[in-house]
């Protein structure tokens, strides 16, 4: 397999036929300045600057960069304008399909044009976090001696997928996702650029708001489904991308959600009244619209923990674990990845028994901290493992209750003003029916005289 060479006869012929190159091609930008959003690295003197040349110190920039980020965020666009401002030779391998073989034929490559053209490469290699350790170690001597600046990228955490030394030897550049402002920027401008569109369709408002939607802030999917739109409004004839257009070419309709409004907590409601009446299709329906409107994956997580917790609570205490796991799933994958843990959580949310006591018994025990009604410890319950404690009473007459055979002592743990404050009403759901035994059995033992 021979690795992708943007070569000047290859972009010769992009300039001759730019039409024959999709949109997302034809858009990238030509330098730094026309980079979408990542101004946290393009600020003057930002190492990304001096890698082109920009400022004080001219070129010397780093001789290795590792770009993390999520999907469509311009890593790839990054590295080829590194190049193009240059005039360095631009090599693009993919972690998926390259091998050391051909790591090795791009450096040979690379050594033979500096030595015999003077022309340095830019190797950026995608996906660097599927390559093996070893696959990894052979690019530390092209790196070391500085054969070729090698610009990786990855979607996942460097610091569990790229070795120590690459990593070591490497700028780490950490990429935002593109917020909807920066895609729409992008649209707007691919719709009127010569390079885009030339002006030849209009975006409605309702289309572009879809097509944010579609993007999820990925700059090449919105530009590819920007490019089919426009195709199939002027096979028929219209120079306006209408709704409809748009939803039969991806193939996607356009779900009615503004996640700033009233939809946002109807359907967010919905999904929990849901879960909460044990509809688990219902459930999934409302998660479903809410994936497919764009809505905030945390903002989802978020309300599937609050109801594990409020709303199934001890009757099955798997649930809560469940929903954090979805949560964390969410937080270190993103979003497309993150879509199917996430609906594993409403599944076995809706189905589990319900149950609430355990949040009115805080709700209860606050209240009564809040009124005043607390007390100082018992002093057999105080600490005693300081000096002067025993002076003090503290620790005196406490029974452990692994010193019984029944592991429970009967003595005063509440201040005296709560001795016989209950607080936990627990139901016979699910789980929770075996807390409720715990509870009268423990109760009872404990000698403790109903409030």
């Amino acid at each position: 397999m021979e690795p992708d060479l943007f070569t000047a006869a290859a972009e010769e012929r992009q300039e001759k036929d730019p039409a024959a190159s999709p949109l997302a091609v034809r858009m990238r930008p030509r330098t730094l300045d026309e980079v979408v959003g990542q101004q946290h690295l393009l600020k003057p003197g930002s190492p990304l600057r001096r890698l082109v040349g920009e400022g004080a110190g001219g070129p010397a920039g780093p001789s290795s960069v590792i770009l993390w980020g999520p999907p469509g965020t311009g890593k790839t666009t990054l590295a080829y304008v590194v190049s193009k401002a240059t005039n360095k030779r631009f090599v693009e391998l993919s972690a998926i399909t390259a091998g050391v073989k051909e790591v090795r034929t791009v450096i040979d490559g690379a050594r033979r044009a500096s030595g015999g053209y003077g022309q340095e490469t830019v190797l950026f290699l995608d996906e660097i976090h599927r390559f093996s350790k070893a696959q990894q170690d052979s690019l530390l001597p092209a790196v070391e001696n500085r054969w070729v600046t090698l610009i990786a990228a990855t979607t996942e955490n460097p610091y569990f997928s790229v070795i120590s030394p690459l990593l070591s030897r490497s700028l780490l550049l950490t990429l935002e996702p593109l917020t909807d402002e920066d895609i729409r920027g992008l649209l707007r401008r691919a719709l009127t650029d010569e390079r885009g569109l030339k002006s030849a369709v209009t975006l409605p408002e309702d289309t572009e708001d879809h097509l944010l939607r579609i993007a999820g802030g990925d700059a090449r999917r919105a530009l590819t489904a920007l490019e089919a739109a426009a195709g199939a409004a002027l096979d028929k004839g219209e120079s306006e991308i209408a709704l409809t257009t748009l939803e039969e070419t991806v193939d996607r309709a356009a779900v009615k959600y503004d996640r700033d409004g009233d939809q946002h907590y109807d359907v967010a409601s919905a999904l929990i009244k849901s879960i909460r009446g044990s509809d688990v299709d219902a459930a999934l329906h409302y998660l479903a619209r809410m994936i497919e409107a764009g809505e905030d994956p945390r903002f989802i997580a978020r309300r599937l923990m609050i109801s594990a917790s409020e709303d199934i609570g001890l009757a099955d205490p798997h649930a809560l674990p469940i929903a954090v796991a979805a949560a964390q799933a969410v937080a270190m994958i993103g979003f497309p990845e993150a879509a199917p843990p996430l609906s594993h959580a409403p599944i076995p949310l809706a189905l589990a028994p319900k149950s609430t006591p355990a949040t009115p018994a805080i709700g209860a025990a606050r209240e009564d901290v809040r009124k005043g009604r607390a007390g100082p410890v018992p002093p057999h319950l105080r600490d005693s493992h300081y000096k002067g404690a025993t002076k003090l009473g503290h620790g005196q007459g406490y029974v452990s209750p692994h010193d019984l055979p029944e592991g429970i002592a009967a003595q005063q743990y509440a201040p005296d003003a709560l001795k016989n404050r209950e607080y936990y009403t627990p139901t016979r759901h699910g789980a929770e029916a075996r807390y409720a035994d715990a509870v009268e059995w423990t109760r009872r033992h404990l000698g403790r005289k109903r409030s």
